[in-house]
């Protein structure tokens, strides 16, 4: 299924981070009325009407010729416009039109992209508005980013160009969608190298440049994988090139496109702090996930056996939130391990798609509340009446309670631990939803 990617873009101070946080519903970007505050592209997932998309927010377009901190936030913005499906053109309905804003507008219909034109910063009565009509880009949608006034009617807006969602078909339909992650030179491109020179059939390939994500298709036993193999994540702070921001951007979306990230770590550097938020990136997107550290025959071969447990306890306590998920070591000069790391991928797969009936779950949720029954939780006792799964990729399960704030966070994660020790759900996420249901509704 393809992401699609909304950009903001405008000219400094016209509240493009604030629009991006009242979007994904929380405060990513720095918000400040200093223009140029905004350097770095952020990304971030948001949903209307049940459509999923990747909101970027982008620094203050100035078409500066002499600075060379307005020159690389131009660029930036540009790349993420050229990676757009939708792009957002945000004015000062206050202020009005300027030359700026003329010189941004005849830009992006030189993109030949969808834009939806917005004027913020509405408050109440809005009037005034007809001058923005000559960008040529249709009626202004006016709209408040800070009270969140035609925010609903924005985003209908902005979806309306989105294709229409399509199934996998043809050749695709079937396979397991691996997009391999990591930070730059642990090794992704050699790796991937070797699944197809040596060791695979190769289906299909659509080539790129190093820094593109390039798809391959290969054939293991009869099971069809598409592998993704994507240019390093790098922490935003050392990106000096303007592709390697692209390249970020493509990671991005190719862990939302996947059903497993194959998280690569270099073995003989553990875990770093960027592993740490491509991670996060993984476990909010419900992605399932393996852990492979990579490189491991540059340890030394003296200890290696105990340099394998100290490795897999470190990546334990540094990724806690993946205590679910398995970890490999994978080399390119050992064949061997790759050719279990495909079962593995489908055994992970087969994981994150599973299905429980709910007259097991209801079996399983009586045992639980029989050994550790629902502890008090303020004025009203927590009931759990039952359970049953409403999903898969990610295993989603929605409790039916008498009260969701008497039902602790730390009683959901024991019954997420009771429901992997009697059902596995190995490299899987799970989710687990409340919804307030009375006595006489369940029965």
């Amino acid at each position: 299924m393809q992401t699609h990617l909304v950009a903001i873009v405008g000219r400094p101070n016209v509240g493009k981070s604030t629009l991006f946080n009242r979007l994904v519903g929380e405060r990513k970007a720095i918000e400040e009325k200093i223009p140029g505050v905004t350097r770095d592209r952020i990304y971030a997932r948001a949903n209307w009407l049940n459509r999923d998309f990747i909101l970027v927010d982008t620094g203050g377009i100035t078409f500066s010729e002499t600075m060379e901190l307005e020159q690389q936030v131009q660029k930036q913005a540009l790349l993420a416009i050229e990676e757009a499906t939708v792009i957002v053109f945000l004015v000062d309905g206050k202020e009005g039109i300027t030359a700026l804003d003329e010189d941004i507008a005849e830009m992006l219909h030189r993109q030949g992209k969808p834009v939806v034109l917005a004027a913020n910063k509405i408050d109440g009565k809005y009037t005034g508005l007809g001058d923005f009509y000559r960008f040529g880009f249709g009626e202004p949608i006016p709209i408040s980013a800070v009270h969140g006034l035609n925010i609903g009617d924005f985003l209908d807006q902005v979806i309306s160009f989105f294709p229409h969602q399509e199934d996998a078909k043809g050749d695709d339909e079937g396979a397991i969608r691996v997009a391999i992650v990591g930070r730059p030179n642990v090794g992704k491109s050699s790796f991937i190298n070797v699944l197809i020179g040596e060791e695979r059939t190769i289906v299909s390939g659509i080539p790129g440049t190093t820094r593109d994500a390039i798809d391959i298709t290969v054939e293991q036993q009869g099971r069809k994988f598409i592998f993704v193999d994507t240019a390093g994540i790098r922490k935003k702070s050392k990106v000096k090139e303007d592709v390697e921001y692209y390249s970020v951007l493509r990671a991005l979306k190719a862990i939302d496109q996947a059903d497993i990230a194959l998280l690569l770590l270099e073995a003989t550097e553990g875990v770093a702090e960027q592993d740490q938020k491509i991670a996060g990136y993984i476990q909010d997107g419900g992605k399932a996930v393996v852990i492979a550290l990579n490189k491991w025959d540059l340890l030394k071969e003296e200890g290696r056996e105990k340099a394998a447990v100290t490795k897999v306890e470190e990546v334990r306590k540094y990724l806690k939130f993946f205590d679910y998920a398995p970890v490999v070591f994978t080399s390119i000069h050992e064949p061997r391990r790759l050719k279990r790391l495909f079962s593995l991928l489908e055994e992970v797969h087969e994981e994150y798609s599973k299905r429980i009936s709910t007259p097991l779950l209801n079996q399983l949720l009586a045992d639980a509340l029989r050994i550790n029954p629902v502890p008090s939780s303020g004025k009203r006792k927590g009931r759990i009446y039952y359970w049953t799964q409403a999903s898969a990729k990610p295993p989603t399960f929605i409790l039916f309670v008498n009260d969701i704030t008497s039902i602790h966070f730390s009683y959901l994660r024991y019954l997420e631990n009771r429901l992997r020790e009697s059902f596995g759900f190995t490299g899987s996420p799970l989710r687990l939803r409340l919804r307030a249901r009375s006595r006489k509704e369940v029965n």
